[in-house]
């Protein structure tokens, strides 16, 4: 009876039972850990110096910090920035100097998720950490650059962990299928399925395990298959993060592939996003961004396009608005490409920003009233509807004694050919009509 008493210890998640126990448990990082490599030479030597651990989650971070402390048999201390604050910070520098007063052991402060502390939360470290009080491990899945303070990051070293190949999702499977799946088989596809969905993240594979066994369980099945795998899980399995260096990297390489005029790569990152659970109306964004900026006036329908899809999917929401935004996608990655507007009008805006300001010359004023016509504004002014191809060769259409400039060099792509040739053309009555001034 007594025994209905007994708190009983709640069961480690499998992700917890399989953490590495010593550093050739680890799966992964031999960019890192291999013979020679940096982290590894930081193990062998027992002292361990300050480092900002920056990777995609499930790659390690937490668990490296904690077998360096172990190697180094120091006392690890472990905050989250997501829940922490100036006081916990406090708390733990206080157990780091009582741990060095009574033992006269050294102490590893690991921060997880440390871009979300706030610049005077960073700097509340960076005493102890050139005091030596304290070896400061951050985990982040955040560029440090952008995310970091610089006194902070130029006090620690920043090592890129990388998502898990496939081939190390395997061994993982194998090991956890071993420690807690006996009596389960899984066929080929199923595993497959298992290491795709799981992106990379170790956890998160160790987390679709931990559910399927647990589905198996009350189900009472014992034969794992593809088709199993995709009825215990719920849908939404890929990696991304709607703020973060994923999404990023994914949109770039959306952008990427539409200016290379490669329409499968195109549609390819566009799916891998709406598969993520991007926003369309941001992809969509993107798209008319790209038909200014990468298509430009070699094909200005794009624009139009682009804008319609936009519009579209405001009205048809998913799926069916996704359709038009992949039309869009193709058109854009498939159209002549042009980036002379928008160097043009980067030239021109630097150009001016560094310039004087200068006046409008009279010809070119407005003139309203009577008194501003007697002061000569708008006069010799050539309307050029009136002159032979509506253009008024020879006329001077910038400030006074501004210097000759050429901000637009359209290409020789789409209609911008085009363009080209007209210009050409209207620079040659230009040259003609500077000639006959002279003579």
């Amino acid at each position: 009876m007594s025994d209905l008493f007994k708190p009983r210890r709640p069961q480690a998640p499998l992700a917890e039972q399989l953490r590495p126990k010593t550093l050739k448990d680890l799966v992964g990082q031999s960019h890192l850990l291999g013979e020679g490599r940096p982290l590894r030479l930081a193990f062998e030597s027992g002292k361990p110096h300050s480092m900002i651990l920056w990777g995609p989650p499930g790659t390690g971070k937490t668990t490296l910090a904690r077998l360096m402390a172990a190697a180094s048999d120091a006392e690890f201390i472990a905050l989250s920035a997501v829940l922490s604050g100036v006081k916990d910070i406090r708390e733990a520098i206080e157990r780091a100097q009582a741990v060095l007063q009574q033992s006269g052991r050294h102490t590893i402060l690991f921060v997880d998720e440390v871009h979300r502390f706030n610049k005077s939360q960073q700097d509340a470290f960076l005493p102890y950490v050139e005091q030596g009080l304290v070896t400061f491990i951050g985990a982040t899945t955040e560029n440090p650059s952008f995310e970091v303070n610089s006194a902070l990051l130029s006090r620690a070293q920043v090592y890129v962990l990388t998502a898990l190949s496939e081939d190390e999702l395997v061994v993982l499977f194998e090991r956890a299928k071993k420690l807690a799946l006996q009596g389960l088989n899984f066929t080929e596809g199923a595993r497959s399925l298992l290491v795709g969905y799981a992106d990379g993240d170790a956890r998160r594979l160790l987390n679709f395990l931990e559910q399927i066994r647990t589905a198996a369980t009350v189900e009472g099945t014992v034969e794992i298959s593809a088709e199993y795998v995709h009825s215990a899980l719920s849908r939404g399995m890929r990696r991304f993060d709607k703020g973060g260096d994923e999404f990023y990297d994914q949109i770039s390489a959306l952008h990427k592939s539409l200016r290379g005029s490669n329409p499968d790569a195109t549609l390819y990152w566009m799916c891998r996003m709406l598969d993520g659970g991007a926003d369309p109306l941001y992809i969509a964004r993107r798209l008319i961004r790209a038909s200014v900026e990468d298509v430009g006036l070699a094909d200005p329908r794009a624009l139009r396009i682009a804008l319609d899809a936009s519009e579209t999917y405001e009205r048809l929401g998913s799926p069916e608005g996704e359709l038009a935004l992949a039309q869009a996608a193709l058109y854009l990655a498939c159209a002549p490409k042009s980036n002379a507007a928008y160097v043009a009008y980067n030239k021109t805006r630097s150009f001016i920003g560094n310039d004087k300001s200068r006046r409008v010359p009279e010809h070119l004023r407005n003139a309203p009233t009577r008194l501003m016509k007697e002061l000569g504004f708008g006069r010799n002014y050539r309307y050029a509807h009136d002159d032979p191809e509506a253009y008024a060769a020879g006329e001077n259409y910038f400030p006074d004694g501004m210097p000759e400039v050429t901000f637009y060099e359209p290409t020789r792509r789409g209609l911008e050919a085009e363009i080209s040739e007209r210009l050409e053309q209207l620079r040659e009555l230009d040259q003609q009509a500077q000639a006959g001034k002279k003579r």
